[in-house]
């Protein structure tokens, strides 16, 4: 069976030149007639084709040409429907946010990495945190808090001493940023259901902005987190370089 294959590549002149060698080697379709997208550059621009192409339904295979290609696979010209092929699927399903600002306006937006609390001010974010409706930690003195899928986990989550969760462990990372009070929580681990509801005290005093992957809504009074797997997508991996093989490696890495 063919493969009609759709490419995207962010703005750098190097994705761009690997863009028309490829149309030129196995030519191309529009996305929405596609059977797989591939994507050239680096996690950022993987992250905005997910959310571009969401409603599509099809699976993407990416090739680093970018900075960070975590989700990515090597860049090669050569051989590219024998790769497709023979590559391994990988689900990744996204986080909901829904969020209520100080003027009482909402927002919702899907993050495929994370979703982030972040203070706008010198002031310390005051957060409460409740799972499923039940609140867990009164006030959390921070710099922020972030809600992590595995797939996330060596992102952002990551760089703030966040656990990396194995791809299939069905668990999310919730993971404080800068923690001052209580000082000695680290976070917790939670059922890939659990719903997360993220209070701001004094949101004029002390203004937080949420940030779902790129999406960013500042002064908020509330943020909501829930997985949301009606709204998986597929990404595709060399059988050599797969996903969950990359996440495990990360966490012997020196």
């Amino acid at each position: 069976m063919s493969t009609h294959i759709a490419f995207l590549a962010n703005l750098s002149a190097e994705a761009q030149r690997a863009r028309a060698e490829l149309i030129a080697r196995y030519g191309e379709v529009a996305p929405q007639h596609a059977s797989v997208l591939v994507a050239l550059g680096g996690d950022g621009f993987m992250l905005r084709t997910l959310h571009a192409m969401l409603d599509l339904r099809v699976p993407v295979f990416g090739m680093k040409l970018g900075k960070v290609g975590f989700l990515m696979n090597h860049y090669r010209a050569e051989d590219l429907p024998a790769r497709l092929a023979r590559a391994h699927a990988t689900p990744l399903a996204p986080l909901h946010m829904r969020v209520q600002t100080r003027d009482d306006g909402s927002e919702e937006a899907l993050a495929f990495n994370e979703v982030s609390l972040l203070r706008q001010t010198n002031q310390a974010a005051h957060l409460q945190i409740a799972l499923n409706d039940r609140v867990k930690l009164d006030e959390l003195i921070c710099d922020g808090a972030l809600v992590a899928t595995p797939a996330g986990s060596t992102a952002y989550n990551l760089s703030a001493h966040g656990p990396i969760l194995p791809l299939d462990a069905n668990v999310l990372a919730l993971t404080p940023i800068s923690p001052f009070r209580p000082r000695r929580w680290r976070g917790a681990l939670l059922p890939v259901d659990t719903q997360v509801r993220i209070e701001v005290r004094e949101p004029e005093l002390r203004p937080v902005s949420a940030t779902a992957d790129f999406h960013e809504v500042r002064d908020i009074r509330s943020v909501v987190v829930r997985s949301q797997s009606e709204h998986a997508v597929t990404l595709l991996f060399d059988p050599e370089h797969k996903l969950a093989e990359r996440i495990l490696d990360e966490q012997f890495a020196l």
